[in-house]
């Protein structure tokens, strides 16, 4: 497929900047992928378009505020972003200078602390640091907002671009469908008898990075590293068992549920995943999707594309810049059930 295919014209006006005043307080456009119905509703609607015996699968990654500014040995300005943490004192970053980092370079950080350049892999510097990697960017990294989001972070963002559930550090980016759920609408789900269960995918930095191939089939996904525990292939099992569906709760969550179940049947899995989803991929796990407006020409609009329709999917997002939707990290939401040819067979999930 080419990736004009998946454009759309979007006014710049409705890239959302700023989070709403509540969680719950943005749109949901309801996209029936078998029919390609669409339907405006409140995200505060959720609960009558889910049923008990449902699973919700969420992300718990927590986002690290993962910029650093820096002096290189030369005195010149650096600033790095993290796109993953390798090891206690190890990362992989992005380095933007006046002049390219070699290998044996140096960077002075806050607080005294200091990263050598061991090495690069493509666009990525491997760095060592004399510290803890995790420790350094809470004390003294600054929240990296999405390249749309046109402003400075402010202290407000370190608690409205997490997650309420946040609690397994490592993230750049947020998985943004879940910045709309609070504890109320987690306790209104609990008490009609929808399930949830916790899985981990680390966003990275890539996740903004453009497809470039004009064969969409051409493009290789970045890396991220995921977890998908023992208990989510329990409560799909169950789920399962009940006549629930499962529903996921971002395409980070997507991409880990389908990356832990390539061999046909849902298992733990801990690692990384370079699972490109896009028109053509058979899901064998999730059964409705929770959702943002993604980019055009993104990765992340061809997964929603696989999963209600290529057709569907532009229509619904045309009706969205008509509507005068919120686009993006810090906009409204979409819940979306899928096309019956984008399902595999249900398989029985080796637990």
């Amino acid at each position: 497929m080419d990736r004009s295919e998946f454009h759309y014209d979007l006014p710049p006006e409705l890239v959302a900047q700023a989070p709403l005043p509540e969680r719950g307080a943005s749109r949901l456009l309801v996209l029936d992928g078998a029919a390609g119905g669409l339907a405006d509703r409140r995200f505060a609607d959720l609960p009558r378009l889910l049923r008990s015996g449902d699973l919700l699968v969420l992300n718990d990654t927590r986002v690290l505020p993962a910029r650093l500014i820096g002096r290189k040995s030369t005195g010149g300005r650096a600033e790095l972003l993290l796109e993953r943490v390798t090891a206690p004192r190890r990362a992989l970053m992005q380095i933007r200078a006046s002049h390219a980092l070699k290998a044996g370079g140096t960077i002075e950080l806050p607080g005294g602390a200091r990263a050598r350049v061991e090495g690069r892999r493509g666009q990525l510097f491997d760095l060592a640091f004399d510290c803890d990697v995790a420790a350094l960017l809470e004390a003294h990294g600054e929240v990296p907002l999405p390249p749309y989001i046109e402003r400075a972070a402010d202290t407000d963002d370190r608690e409205r671009y997490q997650t309420v559930f946040a609690r397994s550090a490592g993230a750049v980016a947020a998985p943004t469908a879940g910045l709309h759920f609070d504890r109320a609408m987690l306790l209104r789900l609990d008490a009609l008898g929808v399930a949830h269960a916790f899985l981990t995918l680390h966003v990275g930095a890539g996740t903004f990075a453009p497809v470039r191939t004009e064969r969409i089939e051409d493009h290789e996904l970045h890396a991220e590293r995921l977890r998908v525990p023992l208990e989510v292939c329990e409560a799909v099992e169950r789920c399962r068992a009940r006549g629930g569906r499962v529903v996921a709760v971002g395409t980070t969550s997507v991409r880990a549920l389908e990356t832990a179940a390539r061999d046909g049947a849902l298992a733990p899995f801990d690692g990384e995943s370079r699972l490109f989803v896009y028109p053509g991929f058979r899901f064998r796990v999730v059964d409705a999707l929770v959702t943002n407006f993604h980019l055009p020409e993104s990765s992340l609009l061809m997964l929603v594309a696989a999963f209600a329709g290529l057709r569907e999917t532009l229509a619904a997002y045309r009706h969205a810049v008509a509507e005068r939707y919120r686009f993006f990290s810090y906009g409204d939401a979409m819940f979306v059930t899928p096309r019956a040819a984008a399902l595999s067979p249900r398989q029985p999930h080796a637990v």
